[in-house]
C-alpha cells in the first residue's frame, strides 16, 4: 500500500485534532504529532494552521458526499430520503460518542472571525441546503409537505436546527437531541 505523502498526513491527522479538540483546543505541534512528523514540515505544506484547517474542512465536506447523495437517490421517497440521510449524519455523530460533532457546525461557531473560512462554511451551507431543497420540493409536489411552507425556508431550517442538535448532543453526550429533530421535523413538517 502506497504511503500517504506528508502533506495528506498532516491534513488528515489535522481533521482529526481540529474535529476533537477544536481550532483553538490544539496546536500545529499537536497536528504534527498525531500526523507523526517533524513539527517543521508543517510549513512546508501549509502556511498557517488556518490555512490547514481549510483544507481539513474540505475534506471533512468531501467525507460526506455519499450521505448528501441519499437526498437524490430517487428509488426512495424524498421524505424518505430526508430521513435516511439526517439519521446517518446523527449515526456518525453517535458512533463518534459524540466527541467529534459536525466540523461545519464546530468551524461555524469557532472560526467564522477568519473570512476566508467563513466564505467557504457559508459556500458549504448554500450547497447543502440546495441539495436538500431539492428533495423537499420533490416532496412538496407529491403533496408530501405542509402547505404554505417554502422548500427553501424548510431546507435552512432543517440545517440550522440540526447543527444546534449535534452541539446539544455533544454537550448532553446522548442522541437524545438528535431523536427530538427527527421527531419533531418528520412529525410536523411532512405528511
Amino acid at each position: 500500500m502506497a504511503r500517504h505523502s506528508v502533506r495528506e498526513q498532516l491534513i488528515d491527522a489535522g481533521l482529526q485534532t481540529l474535529q476533537l479538540n477544536g481550532f483553538n483546543g490544539c496546536a500545529v505541534q499537536d497536528i504534527t504529532q498525531a500526523a507523526g512528523v517533524p513539527k517543521g514540515s508543517f510549513y512546508n505544506h501549509f502556511e498557517s494552521k488556518e490555512a490547514l484547517a481549510l483544507q481539513a474542512l474540505e475534506r471533512f465536506w468531501e467525507s460526506g458526499a455519499e450521505r448528501r447523495a441519499l437526498l437524490s437517490d430517487v428509488s426512495f421517497d424524498p421524505v424518505e430520503r430526508l430521513q435516511r440521510h439526517f439519521r446517518a449524519l446523527s449515526d456518525a455523530v453517535t458512533i463518534q460518542n459524540f466527541r467529534k460533532g459536525c466540523l461545519i457546525g464546530n468551524f461555524s461557531s469557532e472560526m467564522a472571525q477568519n473570512d476566508e473560512i467563513r466564505q467557504r462554511l457559508a459556500s458549504i451551507y448554500a450547497s447543502w441546503s440546495r441539495a436538500v431543497e431539492s428533495c423537499i420540493q420533490e416532496a412538496a409536489d407529491k403533496g408530501r409537505v405542509r402547505p404554505g411552507l417554502a422548500a427553501g425556508s424548510i431546507a435552512s431550517f432543517l440545517l440550522n436546527a440540526w447543527e444546534g442538535s449535534v452541539l446539544r448532543a455533544k454537550v448532553e453526550q446522548r442522541r437524545d437531541p438528535l431523536d427530538h429533530f427527527e421527531q419533531v421535523v418528520f412529525a410536523s413538517l411532512f405528511n
